[in-house]
């Protein structure tokens, strides 16, 4: 009776100390959770403001990436065409030189022709961008404007992207490099080597399209034609009608004249030298062709002219018979 009543308080204490064991890992469990919970809240805490950083980087004036894009922080090329008509071409091409000098800039290409009152200048201009609408005015004060047009290109997102493939570029070269340095054998250093020159110059590439366009962007550029009082423009070249016409087909006439006297003065002096020849040796060999008499019906044919015509025929002559034979003498008394 004594050993059952031992052996169920034995169960009952291993039952209490299961329990327990039970409870204690419950209470850890929930207690790693609220300290896990606090944890993550925190790091959600820190990336919201990272995303709250980048949400105002995107709200902010032209802002991509966190670069400053903003209208005067924009890469722009600006062009320029004008034409305008003036009373001295070459007074005012001095001018349109003077003021673009003096703002920065220099003649890019300067094309003229001076005939007058027909006179034609067509100046390429490069100036500072920040200057190029005071360039612009300067110059529709030389005369009377007929033509303008400005034309805007923005490339911005050009430069930045160019900025990255050049800055990873770069660490591509480099990693290359390092490599060729620890090379070990020499199929190993040849292959390395030509995988750092290709590199290179991919990176030389982009440099070189960076360059062109910090060109463009900082110097822009300015096409002005200066005409004179009477100079033909295009607009009034193209015009259609009766005059337009005539203009273009007499025009054409005197192209066509002008290469045909061209071709004819550059086969006259081969039809000098070589025709007048060959027409002399012809004419020489008809009149001796006419001083030779024809040879005669029987005349025999001579050594080197060959054979001589058959005559005209005549009577057939009968033919010759033989005699008859003479019968032999008879001998007898």
């Amino acid at each position: 009776m004594g050993g059952r009543r031992f052996r169920g308080l034995a169960l009952v204490a291993v039952g209490l100390v299961a329990a327990l064991a039970v409870g204690a890992c419950g209470a850890d469990e929930d207690s790693g959770g609220d300290a896990a919970a606090p944890a993550m809240d925190g790091g959600a805490a820190r990336e919201q403001p990272a995303a709250g950083g980048a949400d105002r980087d995107q709200a902010a004036p032209g802002g991509t990436g966190g670069a400053d894009l903003r209208v005067d922080q924009r890469s722009i090329i600006y062009t320029g065409t004008m034409q305008i008509r003036v009373d001295d071409v070459e007074a005012a091409s001095l001018e349109a030189v003077t003021a673009v000098t003096a703002a920065g800039g220099f003649v890019g290409g300067d094309r003229r022709s001076s005939r007058s009152a027909e006179a034609r200048a067509v100046l390429t201009l490069r100036v500072p961008a920040d200057k190029f609408a005071g360039v612009i005015d300067q110059l529709a004060g030389l005369g009377r404007q007929e033509r303008r047009e400005i034309r805007t290109e923005d490339v911005t997102e050009q430069v930045v992207d160019l900025d990255a493939r050049i800055a990873t570029q770069r660490a591509r070269v480099e990693s290359a490099r390092k490599l060729l340095a620890q090379a070990s054998s020499v199929d190993e250093l040849v292959r390395l080597e030509n995988e750092v020159g290709t590199r290179q110059a991919d990176l030389a590439a982009l440099e070189a399209r960076k360059r062109r366009l910090a060109d463009l962007t900082a110097l822009s550029t300015i096409t002005v034609t200066l005409l004179g009082q009477d100079a033909s423009t295009a607009e009034e070249e193209a015009d259609l009608g009766f005059r337009s016409g005539l203009d273009g087909g007499w025009t054409a006439f005197r192209a066509s004249a002008r290469i045909a006297l061209t071709v004819l003065g550059a086969v006259l002096p081969f039809a000098v030298v070589i025709g007048v020849p060959l027409w002399l040796l012809l004419l020489w060999r008809r009149r001796r062709a006419r001083r030779t008499p024809p040879p005669g019906p029987g005349a025999m044919p001579q050594p080197g002219l060959g054979p001589m015509p058959p005559g005209p025929a005549g009577p057939a002559e009968a033919p010759v018979s033989a005699p008859p034979p003479v019968p032999a003498a008879r001998s007898g008394p």
